[in-house]
């Protein structure tokens, strides 16, 4: 077979089966096309625009580049800007990352090219200074952009964290600046600070939706603060519990703004004993709950037990909690006197103490609760099958490692199992430890 003149034959027939010259194409299954003339042969290279770039649209940018090369016309597709509306820059240092990086070529012809199509946007660096430093490099040469999503993803820190402020909110402010229509902003981990928030508002208050930005140390309560009072349309929000403040929840409350959807809440604590933690207002939760009653409101925490007093001594209108670190039995009372809202609890840890009381009272009181994990905990099978009946079919979610779970002189395991799917209504089983 020549290669010059390989063609594709669209038929039933696999290659190498028929009986025709050295002209037989290959044979293409499946492909639809000339389904009604199984003898119609279809050139690669003569494919309509869309089909090619349907194709382009399935391989990674390096593969797309290798195939950009197969001839005149998969070049011409290879630049179509709907091709470059969406994309994702991957910086690393070949030493020390698994990604695979985004060649330096490869990314001054996009920017060269494609500036002004790229739509959604993300950087993924590896923990080198020297990625992240060349990912604001790339976003100052975006000047004629109109990027509406933005995300910067560090897949290990430190990262964007150890570039100069200067420079990352240099790079930063072109893009808030010349884009316009942000919609979507992802930033975790990173220098931004208040000026830089003001900026984003300035020139992109009308558009802004989606906003989180946990762990950025240099961001304020009155630099959040300021978004809330400007960007009206901002439905998700996610940040760290420290600039949470009353203020805000008002701001996100007022007639102006529209229903918020989702607020997340990471509460860290990297100095064990030695971070005080401010309260919210149980006002200002209604408030927020009043104006947009469907929002969801998830708190995580990654605390030690004694820095806990804060926290749901009265209602709070949260409605997933999930607990990273060792929480108490005092703490989960609370949270079953307080959290009427709830929907789902996972907790990671609690110690030697068995939580029947507790679950018991949460299943009391959480009527929407539909979701719950338990990990390094105890809780009798007794009381669990309590808390399974009081919650019935609604638990959708019940994730409880199996050494959890204690028997007791009413339930062994196995018994356990078969009334746990009766009150839930569907097989259930506890899951188990891996043991490789």
């Amino acid at each position: 077979m020549k290669r010059a003149g390989q063609k594709v034959v669209a038929g039933t027939e696999a290659p190498g089966t028929s009986q025709t010259s050295k002209k037989q194409k290959t044979s293409l299954h499946g492909s639809g096309f000339g389904e009604s003339d199984p003898c119609t042969s279809i050139d690669w290279g003569s494919l309509p625009h869309h089909v090619i770039l349907r194709v382009f649209q399935f391989l990674t940018l390096v593969d797309r580049a290798r195939a950009s090369s197969v001839c005149r016309r998969w070049n011409e597709v290879f630049h179509i800007p709907d091709l470059w509306r969406r994309f994702e820059f991957e910086l690393s240092q070949p030493a020390t990352s698994y990604l695979k990086s985004t060649h330096p070529d490869l990314i001054q012809q996009i920017i060269k090219r494609h500036a002004d199509h790229l739509q959604y946007v993300s950087f993924r660096v590896d923990s080198s200074t020297e990625s992240a430093e060349a990912a604001c490099d790339i976003l100052s040469q975006l000047v004629n952009c109109s990027i509406k999503t933005l995300g910067l993803i560090s897949t290990a820190k430190p990262s964007f964290m150890n570039v100069s402020k200067a420079h990352f909110a240099s790079a930063l402010t072109v893009v808030f600046v010349n884009s316009k229509s942000l919609s979507s902003i992802k930033i975790d981990d990173t220098p931004l600070d208040d000026p830089s928030l003001k900026v984003l508002v300035a020139n992109n208050s009308d558009t802004l939706k989606l906003l989180k930005m946990s762990s950025c140390p240099h961001v304020s309560p009155a630099g959040i603060l300021c978004v809330a009072d400007q960007c009206h349309g901002l439905k998700e929000l996610a940040l760290n519990y420290y600039i949470l403040s009353d203020e805000l929840l008002l701001a996100l409350s007022s007639e102006k703004h529209v229903d918020l959807e989702h607020l997340r809440i990471d509460v860290v604590s990297e100095n064990p004993g030695q971070v005080q933690f401010h309260t919210i207002k149980k006002q200002s939760w209604d408030a927020l709950v009043k104006h947009s009653p469907k929002v969801n409101i998830v708190m995580y925490f990654f605390l030690y037990e004694d820095e806990f007093d804060a926290f749901f001594r009265e209602e709070t209108p949260v409605t997933h909690l999930y607990f990273g670190r060792a929480v108490s039995k005092a703490m989960l009372g609370r949270i079953g006197m307080n959290c009427p809202r709830l929907i789902e609890l996972v907790v990671c840890a609690n110690g030697l103490q068995p939580l029947d009381d507790e679950l018991i009272q949460i299943a009391e009181r959480c009527k929407n609760l539909t979701a719950m994990g338990l990990g390094e905990c105890e809780v009798t099978c007794r009381g669990f099958i309590e808390f399974v009946k009081m919650c019935g079919g609604r638990l959708t979610q019940l994730s409880i490692m199996e050494e959890v779970l204690i028997p007791d002189s009413d339930y062994s395991l196995d018994r356990l199992h078969l009334e746990v799917s009766k009150h839930l209504g569907r097989m259930w089983f506890p899951d188990m430890m891996p043991t490789w």
